[in-house]
């Protein structure tokens, strides 16, 4: 029987090219779940944990390394690992970290077409596996343009690798999939919205950044978002909070109301609703090495 789906919401922000995390740990604990953001996923010694991605479920070998599409429901599960030392290494990306027209040079083809079947997820073989592993371990060793780079590079290697396995038999990426580029009002409601987390927004502000009554604003936004104001703004605002949370000292309560809430029983729930953890537990469970780049 699957777990039930959780929409996450990465803290990657607009200004950032990826996000690192690595951590060792005993079990699997995070749900099944989905995000519009790209993901590599690295694992070592945990033979016997089963593998979800999309219409597929599996039992994996000690060490894997998985590409998931944009919006691929995806969960490693403890399942039958007996491991205490088992390695995760994540690295999330913007689905727009390339743009479609520096993707559609020759010379990146091959990545494009990566992408394009990551709506799948992709298994890459042992072999490649083996050989790509010490570079995204290495990854904290650089900073930067240079982490970028290195990043673009494991990317086009694992493009050209050979024998890479589909997982879904049904891709998933225009699960949910929004309408934001469909216009360039949105696209300005949005970035309003991203500048002011920490104040307060309302459909009357964004009504007004749009010149329309306030009624049509929010079925405009719904329209062409395919969420509710109030969901946009805070699913950002909990995103936000998630960063804070693992990338700062800042007590819980700081945070809340660093991220505009200004009721901490209120956040608490709606954090816990959006992520299945608590501020506390998230905090707690995601210890580790996190880096933006």
């Amino acid at each position: 029987m699957r777990p039930n789906l959780l929409h996450e919401i990465t803290p990657l922000t607009e200004n950032d090219c990826f996000l690192f995390f690595a951590r060792e740990k005993e079990t699997f604990d995070f749900p099944l779940h989905y995000h519009e953001e790209f993901e590599i996923n690295f694992i070592s010694h945990a033979s016997g944990a089963q593998r979800i991605v999309g219409s597929h479920a599996a039992e994996i070998g000690d060490i894997e390394l998985v590409l998931i599409g944009s919006n691929l429901p995806h969960v490693w599960l403890t399942h039958h690992c007996q491991s205490r030392k088992i390695e995760e290494i994540t690295i999330q990306f913007h689905k727009d970290f390339l743009d479609d027209n520096f993707l559609a040079r020759n010379q990146l083809l091959s990545i494009k077409r990566m992408f394009e079947e990551s709506a799948r997820g992709i298994l890459f073989p042992e072999t490649i596996t083996l050989q790509i592993a010490p570079r995204i371990r290495g990854l904290t060793q650089k900073q930067g343009f240079e982490a970028v780079l290195e990043l673009m590079s494991i990317l086009h290697d694992l493009s050209i690798a050979r024998n890479v396995r589909l997982l879904s038999d049904i891709p998933f990426n225009n699960r949910n999939e929004s309408k934001f580029g469909a216009s360039k009002k949105v696209q300005t409601a949005l970035q309003y919205i991203n500048e002011n987390l920490g104040g307060t927004v309302t459909i009357k502000d964004i009504a007004k950044l749009l010149r329309m009554p306030e009624a049509p604003a929010g079925r405009f936004f719904k329209k062409h978002t395919g969420s509710t104001f109030k969901d946009i703004l805070n699913d950002a605002r909990v995103g936000n909070a998630s960063r804070l949370l693992i990338d700062t000292t800042q007590s819980i309560n700081e945070i809340a109301y660093t991220c505009g809430f200004n009721n901490l029983s209120y956040f608490n729930k709606l954090f816990k609703m959006k992520k299945d953890y608590t501020p506390k537990e998230f905090r707690e469970k995601f210890s580790g090495t996190r880096i933006f780049i």
